[in-house]
């Protein structure tokens, strides 16, 4: 990767043997981009999931986790974009602790993902992987793609939402964690 940053910069006409700025930079993109950026790899929502605790009998109500900051970065471009994630399933016969839900949303997030399908992937895992009865995430983010080229529209936020289960048939239902997303 580290190769790969250079033969970029060389590009660009720029050489970090030249500009002393940039004599670290390829270190530091390359361990920027395989520790943080791209660590999503290398766990898979399956495994994040794994450890589960029984469900209160009786007792299998909407769990929501609102105001999350993520990041990710878009597949078109490679820049970044972050935000805010609400999360909400409603149980099984299963639930996981609230930061498997954090860590879950970090594995898919820390990818080259579009934010609509980072929306799909996290309510699927819940869905399928701890076979809740209902899953609905609500990602707002500000894209570079928009602020940083093109129209370059500051401040913009774009929305992406992804029901499954209860949340996709159950408008009341998804009603309500729309209104906790909006309080959160």
């Amino acid at each position: 990767m580290e190769s790969a940053v250079r033969a970029f910069l060389a590009a660009a006409g720029l050489d970090p043997a030249r500009h002393p700025q940039l004599a670290q930079a390829p270190e530091l993109v390359a361990r920027a981009w395989s520790l943080e950026f791209l660590d999503g790899y290398r766990r898979q929502p399956r495994e994040v999931l794994a450890e589960r605790m029984s469900a209160p009998k009786g007792r299998r109500e909407l769990v929501a986790l609102t105001g999350l900051a993520f990041q990710s970065a878009c597949p078109h471009h490679l820049l970044p974009y972050g935000g805010v994630a609400h999360i909400a399933y409603l149980p099984g016969a299963h639930v996981v602790g609230f930061g498997q839900v954090v860590q879950l949303l970090d594995c898919l997030s820390h990818r080259l993902i579009l934010q609509e399908d980072l929306a799909r992937q996290v309510a699927d895992a819940l869905f399928h992987e701890l076979k809740a009865r209902g899953a609905g995430v609500v990602l707002e983010a500000q894209q570079s793609c928009m602020t940083l080229r093109g129209g370059r529209r500051t401040g913009s936020k774009t929305v992406a939402e992804a029901f499954a289960g209860a949340l996709s048939t159950d408008a009341d239902l998804r009603q309500r964690f729309l209104c906790l997303a909006r309080k959160g």
